[in-house]
């Protein structure tokens, strides 16, 4: 009996690594907020990585994160490195474009938990006193990440961090 079951087990268990594998490679996360500031103000602190500290949610999530700033100051070339402990593992981010009061793209490579690569893309919007922000983040599924998502949605996993951050920015763009 316990063999039987031992067997069922481990028969679900490589089914469901199996199905993990045929999950899509890439992954793409929308989040928006509207903020009541102007676009240059918004732009300011997403365009300069030594002001993310202000809003970013992982910050707040490792008390303990270090970080190091290369590169230009702000704008294309910005490169921020950290290293933390538990989930904020450790990673650097490279702004690669940045349009004045309308987009900034950013590399992210994670070196912990687990290597990855993705990209963050801020898209902003003059909405009369307001500015309309876009959060896009694409990057390729890790086959950890594919086992998760068989159990709980991308947009679970990943959502809320975006959309905490967005309502952090917002908080601090209107102040």
């Amino acid at each position: 009996m316990v063999l039987r079951i031992t067997i069922v087990v481990m028969l679900f268990i490589a089914a469901m690594l199996v199905f993990a594998a045929t999950k899509p490679k890439t992954f793409h996360l929308r989040r928006s907020v509207t903020i009541k500031a102007a676009p240059d103000n918004v732009f300011a602190l997403i365009n300069d990585l030594h002001k993310w500290n202000e809003w970013s949610e992982g910050d707040d999530d490792d008390p303990r994160v270090q970080r190091t700033f290369s590169g230009s100051p702000a704008g294309a070339g910005a490169v921020s490195e950290w290293h933390g402990s538990g989930k904020t593992g450790a990673g650097r981010m490279l702004i690669t474009e940045s349009i004045p009061s309308q987009k900034i793209a950013i590399i992210v490579d994670f070196a912990k938990p687990f290597k990855a690569r993705n990209v963050n893309v801020f898209t902003l919007e003059a909405a009369g006193d307001s500015t309309n922000v876009f959060w896009e983040f694409t990057g390729e599924y890790v086959y950890v990440l594919k086992v998760m998502t068989i159990f709980v949605s991308p947009d679970r996993i990943m959502g809320k961090h975006f959309q905490t951050g967005l309502e952090n920015l917002k908080r601090v763009a209107e102040r």
